[in-house]
Parts: structure tokens; sequence; C-alpha cells
């Protein structure tokens, strides 16, 4: 990438819808979480739902992410549970991705969950790992930390336009698979749900930029990353470790095997 990522600033770039790309990490390995954030990625989303890492591995994770010095670390929480998301922030996270919103209630409780008094529930955490990164002025520490929710369902969908009108809210972010089974996929890629999310998509790019917040997808690939910047998307986060394992595994496999089909 022709420009350093700044994860200080990330939060700040995120709210001013600045293009940003990032990278998944489902796997419980920091060694390989410490390499991948010396890419250039803006951020590197962990994946603290679907992955196989669970809260003991995201400290480790976030502190191979900050050893670099370059991506944002960020954790997508397992639900929206005000402790878990307490408990990302406090590894020293500057975002957290929260699945499953369906309600601009839901949303706002989320948004409560990542802010300090008087703006929130979060429980300030003294000298733990979050004040070495973001300091102890409770203000100050929420203006580092982004508040992302997901938009999965047809609730969502519904009730997209006031989750977007959250106060407080940074951005929303969409996941396509779990959207597409929503509008009728029976598999995520299932061309009988292509039009109806594309559809979708248009509608929560519009919604966003309506709410002045920040829209972010994922994606199966760097071109795909690229195609929904142009389209109104203002973050992207592109495939996974694990996903990549085993693309770059089978491809050697099926070359150093090729003459043995012949």
């Amino acid at each position: 990438m022709s420009r350093r990522p700044d994860p200080v600033s990330f939060a700040q770039r995120l709210r001013e819808r600045e293009p940003l790309v990032g990278y998944w990490i489902a796997l419980n390995d920091p060694a390989a979480t410490e390499r991948l954030a010396g890419l250039g990625y803006d951020y590197l989303g962990v994946d603290g739902q679907h992955g196989v890492m669970h809260q003991p591995g995201w400290q480790a994770a976030m502190l191979a992410v900050d050893a670099r010095g370059g991506s944002a670390g960020i954790i997508r929480v397992p639900s929206p549970d005000p402790v878990a998301i307490g408990v990302a922030l406090d590894t020293g996270a500057r975002g957290v991705v929260v699945p499953m919103i369906e309600t601009p209630e839901q949303a706002l409780a989320v948004v409560r969950a990542c802010r300090h008094h008087p703006a929130g529930t979060r429980s300030l955490a003294g000298p733990v790992r979050a004040e070495l990164r973001l300091g102890s002025v409770p203000a100050e520490i929420d203006d580092q930390i982004a508040c992302i929710v997901m938009i999965e369902t047809a609730a969502a969908l519904e009730n997209l336009d006031a989750i977007c009108a959250t106060a407080g809210l940074d951005a929303v972010y969409v996941g396509p698979a779990d959207l597409s089974a929503a509008l009728g996929a029976r598999w995520f890629g299932d061309p009988r749900a292509a039009d109806a999310l594309e559809a979708a998509l248009v509608r929560v790019t519009d919604a966003a930029r309506a709410a002045g917040i920040a829209c972010g997808i994922h994606v199966l690939d760097g071109d795909s990353a690229a195609e929904r910047l142009t389209e109104g998307f203002t973050f992207a986060t592109v495939s996974s470790d694990i996903t990549h394992l085993q693309e770059a595994a089978a491809r050697h496999l099926a070359a150093a095997t090729a003459h043995l089909a012949a």
C-alpha cells in the first residue's frame, strides 16, 4: 500500500469515511498475526465470534498486532453482551464489531457499552493494557474507540435507517453470508439471492452515507474489496488467514503433483 496505516487515528479516519482496507484473523496464532500486522493493512479484525480464538486469545492477538506499530487491532465480539465488549476493549483493541444487531435500541446499548460515563456504561479499565495504548482520560479513550455494528438480518434491513442514525455509532458492517441467508440464499453465493443481496447493499451504503457514518463489508479477495470501495463502502475486510492458508497449500500441492496425473 502507498500509505502507512496509523492505529492511533484509526477511529477518526473511520468516522471521516476514509477508504480503509483490513484483513480478518480467525486463527489463534499470535506469530502469524504479528507477520500479517506488518503488511500495511489499515486494521486487522480478530474473530471472537466464529474463529477458533476466544477470550484468552484476544489479548495475545492485540499484543501481536501492536508489535508492528501499523495496523489497528479490532475484535468481533460473540454477541452484544456489554461484558464481552468491555473485555475486548480492555485488551487495547481500537474498536469492536458487534454481530446480529437488529434494532436501534440494540445499537444504542452497544454504543453505550463502548463509552464511559456520561456517554455510556463502560467501566474504566485502570492500569491494564488499554491504558498503555489509549490513556486514562475516559473521554480521550472514547475518541479512539470505533463502535461498529453488523447488518446481517431482515430485521436489521427493516430498521436500517434508525440503526444508522444511532447517536455515537461509528459504522455499520455487512456480513454478506448471513445477509444472503436472510434474503433467501441456501448457501453463500447462491445465485437466486444475488440480485436481492446487491439491492440490499445499495440500501446499506445509501443509509450510511445519509447518516454520515462509515460502512463496511467482508469480501473474499482484494479485487472484490477494490470493487466494493468504488460502490460506496468506506472500508472492506479481506478474506481470512485460515482461508488463505488452505488456498495456498492447495495451490502448491496441485503444482507439485500435476506431473503425476499426466
